[in-house]
């Protein structure tokens, strides 16, 4: 038989807060050892395993070993390749329990959840403006801050989001991946589209607050308002005679050049106004 004396855990407790651990003849633990020892020598980032780093790194070097078959677009992790793939497939694995909408990603379906809620917890310091999410804060904030952290590696130009970043960058490849599915017409962004399909609905959601009058493009609206302010922002350089338009302005400079770029068909007599050619006779 063995005998021994139960210890009570309070008291067990009372001699591990207590008592030096080199009474009881043994070493203590590092207590708070580093959870995450590996890390990034360019950014100082910090991992929990070297594999992570090593893949982290890739950021840093441009290296994207991760090829999809499809497109041949590279990744420099395999989980965005894993992501990308189903852009081929279509598969939308995570549905909204709310609306039906099917997501890619864990991630964009937690994003997309906010729209279903009026909480806005992220509030900005400067002009109180609240937000949904904690990502979008940190964009806003970038209206205030000037900061523009998204570079074009082609013209330099700075973007205050990624995304506009990369709706930029179809400028320089001509890519046109916004189809217009009425006329087939093209754009390299997504909000032109959205402008252009104006053209088509009549639809005019900026209306003048003075004359209620409709127009397409909220610069139009802008243009307009001139009409009633008489602002005239434009200068000629040579008569200092001001303008609502910078066209007229244009126009205008054609006085002092001489220019006469519009031509009669007929007599080939040159005006420096389209609706000049009717004084001519031949244009009715």
């Amino acid at each position: 038989d063995f005998n021994f004396t139960e210890t009570p855990i309070s008291s067990l407790a009372d001699h591990m807060t207590q008592t030096n651990t080199q009474d009881c003849g043994i070493s203590e633990p590092d207590r708070n050892p580093d959870p995450r020892p590996f890390d990034c020598n360019v950014c100082g980032k910090r991992f929990k395993q070297k594999s992570s780093l090593q893949t982290h790194m890739r950021r840093h070097t441009g290296e994207r070993p991760f090829t999809c078959d499809h497109c041949g677009k590279k990744f420099h992790a395999k989980k965005f390749l894993t992501t990308h793939m189903k852009v081929h497939s279509g598969e939308k694995p995570f549905p909204c329990d709310v609306c039906g909408t099917r997501f890619r990603v864990k991630e964009s379906l937690k994003n997309h959840m906010w729209i279903h809620t009026t909480e806005k917890p992220f509030v900005c310091n400067i002009c109180s403006k609240g937000f949904s999410q904690k990502e979008s804060l940190k964009s806003h904030l970038r209206v205030h801050t000037g900061e523009k952290p998204f570079v074009c590696s082609l013209c330099r130009k700075g973007f205050s989001r990624q995304q506009s970043l990369k709706s930029h960058m179809h400028v320089h490849t001509r890519e046109k991946p916004f189809v217009c599915s009425v006329c087939s017409k093209g754009f390299s962004q997504k909000e032109s589209l959205k402008t252009h399909m104006r053209v088509h609905t009549g639809e005019k959601p900026f209306i003048c607050s003075i004359c209620s009058q409709g127009f397409s493009l909220k610069e139009s609206l802008k243009t307009h308002m001139r009409v009633h302010t008489g602002e005239k922002p434009f200068t000629c350089d040579v008569c200092s005679k001001g303008f609502s338009l910078k066209e007229s302005l244009k126009s205008h400079m054609r006085v002092h050049t001489g220019e006469k770029p519009f031509t009669c068909g007929v007599c080939s007599k040159g005006f420096s106004h389209s609706g000049g050619r009717t004084g001519c006779g031949h244009l009715p």
